[in-house]
């Protein structure tokens, strides 16, 4: 797992990136079991239709570079595509928008479908450290700012704790006919975000946002890890 995380960051840094791209980041929360989304990292029209077969219909499709982190803003995702025709109409569309020097691939993702939606991430404080988050995703982050942190390394107890500690915690039980969300994925999950910062101290911020809960299981569908500067905190890859 830490060798395969440490040639990622490895990589990164000799690349000059300052982020992971979403295909990287999720790379790495996956070696530490946070779940993350079916996708397939592509980088031609063939080879997007090639992966979607192999993901099913429907997908989503995204632009995805580590100089791309406001993908929704540039217009570079287009979801719940259900045909090949849809896929190959969006490709070309997403590549438009990147323009004409973009450099970097393109993700084709499952299309993962759930009402309720929360975030988990990661700073790490000049003082206390690496700060774990939960609260509220999707479109609700910055509207209701329901969050809370806690400092890693986090127990079970503790990831218990954050997730009833939100204003909106009835969201993770059984509501409107929607099973109660898994509890234990959750709270592995952020005792994992915290493990990785603890690992990898030229990590600077996580953020997976959304964490869709399908059914009773959360998924991660998109995620961004922030890389420090190496300069300022003195991190070696």
């Amino acid at each position: 797992m830490a060798t395969r995380v440490e040639r990622i960051l490895k990589a990164a840094r000799a690349k000059g990136q300052k982020t992971l791209s979403e295909y990287e980041s999720k790379r790495v929360l996956a070696a530490y079991g946070v779940p993350i989304s079916r996708e397939v990292l592509v980088s031609s029209q063939s080879e997007a239709k090639a992966a979607a077969k192999k993901v099913k219909y429907p997908v989503v499709l995204k632009g995805c570079s580590a100089d791309e982190a406001h993908k929704t803003e540039k217009g570079l995702i287009a979801v719940n595509l259900a045909s090949q025709s849809a896929l190959v109409d969006a490709f070309k569309t997403i590549s438009k928008r990147a323009g004409k020097n973009y450099d970097g691939a393109f993700l084709v993702q499952e299309m993962v479908s759930g009402s309720r939606e929360i975030m988990i991430g990661m700073h790490r404080d000049p003082s206390f450290g690496p700060a774990v988050m939960f609260g509220l995703g999707g479109i609700f982050t910055e509207i209701l700012q329901d969050v809370t942190f806690r400092v890693a390394p986090l127990r079970k107890k503790d990831a218990r704790d954050m997730l009833r500690s939100i204003r909106g915690h009835k969201i993770l039980e059984a509501v409107r006919g929607m099973p109660a969300a898994d509890l234990d994925i959750l709270c592995h999950a952020l005792m994992a975000v915290g493990q990785v910062a603890l690992d990898h101290p030229e990590i600077e911020e996580i953020d997976i946002n959304p964490l869709i809960i399908r059914g009773s299981k959360a998924v991660a569908v998109d995620a961004l890890i922030v890389l420090a500067d190496p300069e300022a905190d003195g991190a070696s890859s």
